[in-house]
Order: C-alpha cells, then sequence, then structure tokens
C-alpha cells in the first residue's frame, strides 16, 4: 500500500500479504506490449509482491503522463529517485536493474545504462577529490540510473570523513540535474534512517521509498530449487525436509543479518561439495544419483 506524508511525499510501504495487480486485470492493448513484457520478467521473480506492484504504477504512470502531455494538459517531469532498505539478497540490485531497464524501453531515460557503485567509488583521498570523483560518476550517469549499494558506508566516519562531503556532493547534482538521471540508494533500514539525517536536504530529494522485507522460509525453499535447477541439480524430499531445518536455523540464529537469497546459494554450493564427496565412496552411480541432493548433504550448523 502507499502512505504520504505531510510533505506530499509517497512511500510505498511493503505488505507480505499484498497482491500485485495482475496482468488480466489491464486492457488487453497492443500498445502495453511492454508492460506485458515487463510482468514476464517479474515473473520469474520469487516473492516481491509489493516491487511489482509498484513497477506496475511506475508503469501506468509513465504511460499517462504521455497520454497528457498529448492531450495538451501542461505535464511536468516527475523525480524519480528511489530509496531501497532491506537486508542483504532481498532483490534490492535485482529490482534496480529491473527498473532501469523498463525506463528505458518507456523512453523516460536518454540512454537508460545503469551503472552500479559503493563508497570507493565517491569518496576520495583528500579535500576535494571527493566531490570531483562523485560529479564525475553523476555525469557518467547521466541518462541512465546510478545505483549506489549500502549506500549508508558513506556516513559511518561523521562529520569530518570524506563521506560525508560525497553525500553533500550527491545532493547539489541531483539538484543541478534534477530529472537527467535516476538516483537510487539501497541499504539496510537502521543504517539508512541514520544515513538519511547526515544532509537535512537528502530525505526530501527521495519521493520512492521502498522496503525489501527478508523472504519466508517458503519463498526461501522456491529459491533454493531454482538454483539447484540451474546448477543441474535437484533436491529430494529429505533434502527439502533438511534444507526447510537449516533455513529456519539461520533465521533465527543470524536475525536482521541473514542473507536471504545469498544465503541459500551457499547452501546448495555446500550441499553439492558433501554430494560429491558422498559419491566418491561409491563405486557405482547412476546419472540420477550425480543430480541428487539428499537430505545428508544438507547439515546443520553445529
Amino acid at each position: 500500500m502507499k502512505q504520504t506524508n505531510k510533505e506530499g511525499r509517497i512511500h510505498v510501504v511493503l505488505n507480505p500479504k499484498e497482491k500485485p495487480v495482475q496482468a488480466a486485470e489491464w486492457p488487453d492493448q497492443p500498445e502495453h506490449g511492454l508492460l506485458r513484457s515487463i510482468e514476464q520478467e517479474m515473473d520469474t521473480l520469487i516473492g516481491l509482491n509489493g516491487l511489482k506492484t509498484l513497477v506496475r504504477e511506475l508503469y501506468a504512470a509513465a504511460y499517462i503522463s504521455k497520454k497528457r502531455m498529448e492531450a495538451g494538459i501542461e505535464t511536468k517531469g516527475q523525480m524519480l529517485h528511489m530509496l531501497f532498505t532491506g537486508n542483504p539478497g532481498t532483490g534490492k540490485t535485482t529490482a534496480a536493474r529491473l527498473i532501469a531497464s523498463m525506463f528505458k524501453r518507456l523512453g523516460l531515460l536518454e540512454k537508460g545504462q545503469f551503472i552500479e557503485a559503493e563508497r570507493a567509488d565517491l569518496v576520495g583521498e583528500y579535500i576535494g577529490h571527493t566531490a570531483q570523483k562523485t560529479r564525475d560518476l553523476v555525469k557518467k550517469a547521466l541518462g541512465g540510473v546510478l545505483f549506489i549499494d549500502e549506500a549508508y558506508s558513506l556516513a559511518r566516519g561523521g562529520e569530518k570523513d570524506f563521506g560525508k562531503e560525497a553525500i553533500d556532493t550527491l545532493v547539489k547534482q541531483m539538484e543541478d540535474h534534477q530529472n537527467s538521471f535516476i538516483l537510487i540508494l539501497a541499504g539496510y533500514p537502521r543504517e539508512m534512517a541514520h544515513f538519511l539525517s547526515m544532509n537535512p536536504g537528502l530525505q526530501s530529494r527521495f519521493p520512492l521509498i521502498h522496503h525489501f522485507p527478508d523472504y519466508s522460509v517458503d519463498e526461501l525453499l522456491q529459491i533454493a530449487e531454482v538454483i539447484a535447477a540451474e546448477k543441474k541439480y535437484e533436491i529430494d524430499r529429505h533434502g527439502r525436509y533438511a534444507l526447510t531445518a537449516i533455513i529456519e536455523q539461520e533465521k533465527r540464529h543470524s536475525g536482521f543479518r541473514f542473507a536471504n537469497g545469498r544465503n541459500i546459494r551457499t547452501l546448495i554450493e555446500k550441499a553439492a561439495r558433501r554430494q560429491a564427496l558422498r559419491l566418491m565412496t561409491q563405486s557405482i552411480y547412476t546419472k540420477k544419483d550425480l543430480k541428487l541432493l539428499k537430505g545428508e548433504d544438507f547439515q546443520l550448523s553445529p
């Protein structure tokens, strides 16, 4: 659902139970072929219902904006800078790439390039160096999307750290190039809240704030099946039981630092190594044996 605060800023608040608008609910018109293409891409993503709704809203807003212009209605460009919060492995980078691709195909971005950056790409080694590095990075991103993951790292050093200079420069560049590029910042919820407090003008420049919740156990099992299939493995019934127990244990012990999809990929890779050790003790094995991950290949941490 969406919430609007006193300043008129739209906050997209994800409800894990919220169902995205289905393709069948959109008019079946040839001109919406792009939307249907985007929907097909999103259908390959497990969970992320709130994101899927947001992407469809952005598409609809862009489409109707074009119709308003064609009807002679004065239409001002929308500021589309975004802030993504969530734990690791919840799909923030995937979402940023998908949105960049959609905006490019909609013609909202002149070039549509996707620039991924981190603290080292913005922060310099001496006074003035940081501002120039940040300006150069924004210049490179003009006409496209600049995505900065773990953006809160820019605020780690406090007032005297060069990271603050990068934040201040970003704010100035967002003002100077209001509709020339899209900036998407991502990171942990708590750290991002502190990051926004580092510059009084920063928060007001992000009209779209989206939270990515942790995946449920069922969704993580689906992700595990997909990752295993990509690697030409299958997980048997006992393997799924064992994997479920491991996921539940890791979610309890890791808390908000649980890495979601990244953890699952690591678990599948570990299981594949254990399967290899198990098969080496056998003198005969079939093609099915080579593909199957069993319960004994998944081990709970001590």
